[in-house]
């Protein structure tokens, strides 16, 4: 009953086993979706392509290179700086938007729910307020939910993974869009605002590359519009290079940290690195910070006060009273240690959470309801804290925006109100800042036990939002819970700021969460503004870093290698000498003649069960008895770009001139070449012949057959490269080298492990 195309067609959907019924498949009735979406974290996506961060040095570029004089050059150089100066200040000014918009909506929220707290505590019936509090936030997360989950997913999260992948060479799809830009921002505001437990600072990275992407091409695709200007940089090459100055900005806009800013993108992100580079994503940096300050001075009302640098500020930690000792050293690693296996229990939790999530919440409606349990959930948990608490602490002298009295005596307030009822910036300042003696013990645990639940649930749902603040509140809460207990146990003077020891837990948890070091050290000294505790901050964070690492990555690589992305790290597996790239070249190769018929083209071109991306171009004598060896290299988007345009001639008059193409045709058609069915080719035009000479790259990158796997990719990984041939020794093609060919290997637990590859 089966026909054997249909086997055949199940065989190539998936390499996963399919539990669903045979049967169902063979009608083909549209499938209402699976209750489960079987995952298996041991597979590559064939989903993604890579990005060309390789020049095609064909004739036509070639040409072009020749014409431009030295003077040309210098433009271009002078409008890469012009470039990074308006991606700084547009990045400034979106931060400076979110930063105002969340500053007022969530006082408007806090101040509604504080009155009516107010009102009830004096004539009872407080359950009224509980349901407010959290059918506004239940309210406020479901829209911030439904326009990420039905109009932009790509948006969901902090967007870091996505931007890692893309610097990495991975196409993420629509990941630099403007529309995921304005539902980033809309999404963050709305998540702030609804009281999760999330910060605003992941996504202003996103938020940054996005505009990076943006300017640097002068046209938007969402908008049809085309400015007409910096078309020179229309190529992935460029592309990416400003996407890394972009991810800067939105660092050093999030944290007021610009060295922190390039070193995250030096760290994390860039996979590609060169002076002028560094220091253009600096100056960008730069300008991103001062616009933020100079706007939301002018906002506070004090002009030429730059006080405000970045959307977080953790205040200023005076040198007198915060010094640190040498007995304090071990103390400090300690915490380090603790921070790293808290780190690592939530990632451990977050994945578990994260593959049920992909198994079973992957219909939007059901994504918006999860997120709107875990809003109501987060009012709840912190309305019964709050209720339950009976630390209280005289008023004056404090700086709590919120005072909530409840069952506190006149003049006094509730101690538990300041960490919950309030946005989690605020609530990291207060832990930093607020005097000795503010909080009981049995609050900061409580607190602390409650948000690292709250926090590991709530990132990976379906709205934008950054894991940075809820790490640094968890941490910053246990820290300050350690430091008070260490007065406890030495009786003695209070030699222990809790403060500091806030500032430490911080960096440890956060450091255990996503494993940055050399960034997060300079982004912990900047945002704090003081260099004396660059050591401990350090020693804390390597600490954190190898005791997480033992246990489980990183929570962004983590995410990565959930989606199933073929992400490339810095070195070939270790023990992967042993391989070479015969073993891990991908065979047979579609390779196309010099001058081929068209319709050869649109028939490979139009086969979708090999969806290749790159040709190599073969020399092509048929008469004579020579081998057939390499000439050069054709990627899909130019064929298709030939094709579009009608490049060909007939077949009887070979020697007729071609119609000439620009190189600007092809920036034309960047980044969305159209597919293959949209473009019409009459039954007399497959007969002509096409000339791939002067599009074809001459001089594609080729290793031998007998060339070891770390040597493959070091050559692919270092130059960026899309595909890489494999010739034997008389320079016939015997296999092509793509990206998924190498992150197929992967070191596991029992050494060496080799991914399969699917479709979903």
């Amino acid at each position: 009953q089966l026909t054997p195309s249909s086997f055949l067609r199940i065989g190539q959907l998936s390499n996963v086993d399919l539990n669903e019924d045979i049967h169902e498949l063979e009608t083909e009735l549209p499938r209402q979706r699976p209750n489960e979406i079987p995952h298996n974290e041991k597979l590559l996506s064939l989903k993604y392509e890579s990005l060309d961060y390789d020049n095609s040095e064909n004739q036509l570029f070639l040409e072009e290179e020749r014409r431009i004089n030295h003077a040309a050059f210098r433009t271009v150089e002078i409008k890469r700086w012009v470039i990074c100066a308006m991606i700084g200040i547009l990045t400034g000014l979106v931060a400076c938007f979110i930063d105002i918009v969340v500053e007022n909506l969530a006082g408007l929220k806090y101040r509604v729910v504080k009155d009516n707290i107010d009102k009830f505590t004096a004539k009872g019936g407080l359950s009224f307020s509980l349901l407010l509090w959290a059918t506004l936030n239940a309210s406020v997360v479901m829209v911030g939910s439904v326009i990420v989950a039905f109009i932009e997913p790509v948006a969901a999260g902090s967007g870091i993974p996505q931007i890692k992948c893309y610097l990495n060479g991975v196409k993420i799809p629509h990941v630099v869009r403007l529309k995921t830009l304005v539902i980033k921002v809309c999404g963050v505001i709305l998540s702030v605002v609804g009281g999760l437990a999330v910060g605003k600072e992941g996504p202003m990275i996103h938020s940054g590359s996005v505009i990076a992407a943006g300017i640097s091409q002068g046209r938007s695709t969402s908008l049809k519009r085309d400015f007409k200007i910096f078309e020179y940089f229309r190529r992935d090459t460029e592309k990416r290079d400003f996407v890394s100055a972009g991810a800067a900005a939105g660092v050093s806009a999030a944290f007021g940290a610009p060295v922190g800013g390039v070193l995250f993108s030096l760290e994390e992100g860039a996979s590609f690195w060169n002076q002028f580079l560094t220091w253009r994503i600096f100056f960008a940096s730069m300008i991103s910070t001062f616009t933020l300050n100079s706007v939301l001075s002018v906002y506070h009302g004090n002009v030429w006060d730059l006080s405000s640098p970045g959307l977080i500020n953790f205040g200023r930690f005076d040198n007198e009273k915060m010094g640190y000792t040498i007995q304090e050293i071990p103390i400090f690693i300690f915490m380090g240690v603790v921070g790293g296996i808290l780190g690592a229990l939530f990632n451990a939790l977050n994945y578990w959470l994260t593959m049920f999530r992909i198994r079973y919440i992957h219909r939007p409606c059901l994504q918006v309801v999860e997120a709107m349990l875990v809003a109501a959930v987060t009012a709840t948990v912190g309305f019964v804290m709050i209720y339950c608490s009976r630390d209280c602490q005289p008023i004056q002298g404090s700086s709590v925006a919120y005072p909530l009295q409840l069952f506190c005596a006149d003049g006094e307030y509730n101690s538990m109100a300041t960490a919950f009822f309030n946005t989690p910036e605020k609530s990291v300042v207060n832990l930093f800042h607020d005097p000795p003696g503010s909080y009981n013990p049995m609050t900061l645990g409580m607190f602390t036990l409650m948000y690292f639940f709250l926090a590991c649930w709530t990132y990976g749902l379906t709205v934008s939002a950054g894991v940075f603040i809820p790490s640094l509140l968890i941490g910053a809460a246990w820290g300050r819970l350690f430091g008070i207990s260490l007065s406890y146990l030495t009786k003695g003077p209070i030699w222990a700021d809790p403060g500091k020891y806030a500032l430490m837990g911080a960096a440890a948890q956060l450091g255990g969460i996503v494993r940055m070091t050399l960034s997060l050290t300079v982004i912990m000294m900047e945002a704090t503004g003081n260099v004396t505790y660059g050591f401990p901050i350090m020693l804390v964070l390597m600490t954190a870093k190898i005791v997480g690492d033992y246990f489980v990555e990183g929570l962004y690589d983590m995410h990565i290698q959930l989606q199933s992305v073929p992400f490339l790290h810095w070195e070939a597996p270790v023990t992967s000498h042993s391989l070479t790239a015969r073993e891990v070249m991908s065979t047979p190769v579609t390779c196309l003649r010099r001058i081929e018929r068209v319709g050869t083209v649109v028939d490979i071109l139009s086969d979708t069960s090999s969806n290749h991306n790159g040709f190599p171009v073969v020399e092509s004598n048929p008469d004579t008895t020579q081998v057939a060896g390499l000439r050069g290299l054709i990627l899909r988007s130019q064929l298709i770009v030939l094709l579009k345009h009608k490049v060909f001639v007939e077949r009887a008059n070979l020697n007729l001139v071609q119609r000439r193409l620009k190189l600007k045709d092809f920036r034309d058609a960047y980044p969305r070449f159209p597919p293959i069915q949209s473009i019409h080719v009459s039954q007399d035009e497959r007969d002509c012949m096409i000339d791939l000479s002067e599009f074809m790259n001459p001089s594609p990158y080729t290793v031998p057959q007998e060339a070891s796997l770390p040597r493959v990719f070091k050559l692919f990984r270092a130059l960026g490269l899309r595909h890489l041939v494999v010739v034997d020794n008389r320079n016939e093609v015997v296999g092509m080298v793509t990206r998924k060919d190498l992150a197929r290997y992967r070191l596991g637990k029992e050494g060496l492990e080799e991914l399969s590859l699917a479709q979903t």
